[in-house]
């Protein structure tokens, strides 16, 4: 004989509202947490310090009646600037091409117009000058070896190695965000806790200053002036609060 048992809706339904219960039950400690409350700064490190090396832009330039022997003139005028630097201890990693032209050269008069005069060829080179008190020096021997040929667009003072000032300003713009960021829990009545996070906006940026070339007072030499350069870095500190 089978005895069939009848089981009551009322207890099927029972178990599923428990748990739901049980679920609704610990959600509620997050649901009621009490919002993360924090300070966010932005801060600057500014490291003034003075150039080590100089960027030497020259170009050697020459006009003949055809291209090959422009090109050819600008070759030699340039093995000259070469040896210059050779002779100044500028190694050869320091001294790169950076363009070689050959066009024709055309002069123009009211009465005739453009009229070709032949072809100018030049040579660019950046020179980089790892000791910058020797700066001018090496400028002055460009010329000499160059001649009328040659002509220097800029020599440009900028630090070669920035690690160290880098380094220096990140320093820096952590203590300026903290001491922003005390000032601000001052005002509000509250506590600094712990970073939680930190964002280095930029890179190192460097603003050179000005640089001047001018002969020195007492020698017929040239001189470059130096000055400073700024290495500065940026951050965004965040805190939270007590």
């Amino acid at each position: 004989m089978k005895i069939n048992k009848k089981v009551s809706p009322k207890k099927l339904i029972a178990i599923p509202v428990a748990v739901l219960v049980a679920a609704a039950a610990f959600a509620l400690p997050a649901s009621a947490a009490t919002p993360t409350r924090y300070i966010t700064v932005n801060a600057e490190g500014v490291v003034q310090v003075t150039p080590d090396a100089v960027r030497l832009n020259a170009t050697v330039s020459n006009i003949a009646s055809t291209s090959a022997a422009a090109l050819s003139q600008t070759s030699a005028a340039a093995a000259k600037v070469r040896a210059a630097l050779k002779a100044k201890m500028i190694e050869t990693k320091d001294v790169k091409t950076t363009s070689i032209t050959v066009y024709p050269e055309y002069n123009y008069t009211q009465d005739k117009g453009s009229v070709q005069i032949g072809y100018r060829a030049s040579q660019s080179f950046e020179v980089i000058i790892r000791n910058a008190t020797n700066a001018g020096a090496v400028v002055d021997d460009v010329v000499a070896a160059g001649g009328d040929a040659i002509q220097i667009q800029g020599a440009t003072p900028f630090v070669l190695d920035s690690a160290k000032a880098t380094a220096s300003a990140r320093a820096a713009a952590v203590a300026n965000a903290r001491a922003k960021a005390r000032s601000y829990a001052e005002l509000l009545d509250v506590k600094l806790g712990k970073v939680s996070f930190l964002v280095e906006n930029s890179s190192p940026i460097s603003y050179p200053s000005f640089a001047g070339v001018a002969k020195a007072a007492d020698s017929m030499s040239t001189e470059i002036d130096l000055g400073k350069q700024d290495v500065t870095v940026s951050i965004t500190v965040r805190w939270s609060l007590g």
